[in-house]
């Protein structure tokens, strides 16, 4: 890929301390992201363009046309001047069940969200992973937000995208995506970590975003038992990781945090060797 890059610099007028200046900034690009099975167009989504496999890896597999990473044949992120189209295909099994759920979607009605056409879609029940014996402890949630902090280079230079990553207890942060949209970092780490080959329930996702019932859902979707941010929960969020048995972990300031379901997976633990 070469056309689109996930920055770019723009120049800018800035005002500071009461002085009038010219200057730049780098910003980060926001382009549009076809998703294609089959040579059929799916889904557009606006996103950095950056790790366009992983996004269509971890879009695939949230939104439930995949199980597991063996039912993508390829995946070829193809630019024009617009934007990218990335043509995925899948194996025969995985193509069939997406046909068939086209058909089922070809009424009248819907909504248009990622080709979910009802109510019941969107607040769809998500995977249970109440008996995933993980557990963290108080310097591990620390430790995976300031990680996750260290390891955004284009939040670094931008200031204006968030940030998901995985982090393992006792070996660190394995992946960090990033992204102009929440979900799609989500989906990007997600794509990632199936691709990567490590044991999704051993792992505890963290994002920089608010807590949305999409963040749950897909979360719930890779495995993991435990969803931590830096920003706080919707109510719908907190219902539905109850209900899943996630751990739910909010508000995560220096080494202050709040944990709003499920807290027997959070053990105590030192956070003094926390940078």
């Amino acid at each position: 890929m070469t056309r689109f890059k996930p920055t770019t610099t723009a120049t800018e007028t800035v005002r500071r301390d009461g002085i009038v200046r010219s200057g730049t900034r780098i910003v980060p690009e926001e382009v549009p992201i076809a998703f294609s099975y089959g040579g059929s167009s799916h889904a557009v989504m606006m996103g950095t363009p950056a790790d366009i496999n992983d996004f269509a890896v971890g879009f695939s597999l949230t939104e439930g046309i995949i199980t597991h990473i063996d039912q993508i044949a390829a995946v070829e992120p193809i630019e024009d001047e617009q934007g990218i189209d990335v043509q995925i295909t899948l194996v025969e099994d995985a193509a069939d069940a997406l046909r068939t759920r086209r058909r089922h979607m070809a009424g009248p009605v819907g909504c248009g969200l990622c080709g979910i056409e009802s109510i019941e879609q969107a607040v769809r029940k998500v995977p249970d992973v109440s008996t995933v014996g993980l557990t963290v402890s108080h310097g591990d949630i620390v430790k995976a937000v300031a990680l996750l902090s260290d390891g955004q280079l284009l939040n670094r230079e931008t200031r204006a995208v968030h940030g998901a990553g995985f982090y393992i207890p006792g070996e660190g942060l394995i992946a960090v995506r990033e992204d102009v949209g929440r979900h799609n970092a989500l989906d990007k780490l997600c794509g990632a970590v199936i691709r990567s080959g490590h044991k999704r329930a051993q792992g505890v996702v963290a994002v920089t975003s608010r807590l949305s019932v999409e963040m749950v859902q897909k979360a719930a979707i890779l495995g993991s038992p435990v969803l931590i941010a830096i920003s706080a929960p919707t109510a719908l969020a907190i219902r539905t990781a109850e209900e899943a048995g996630m751990t739910l972990v909010a508000l995560v300031r220096g080494d202050d945090f709040e944990i709003f379901t499920h807290p027997q997976r959070i053990t105590p633990g030192s956070i003094a060797d926390v940078a």
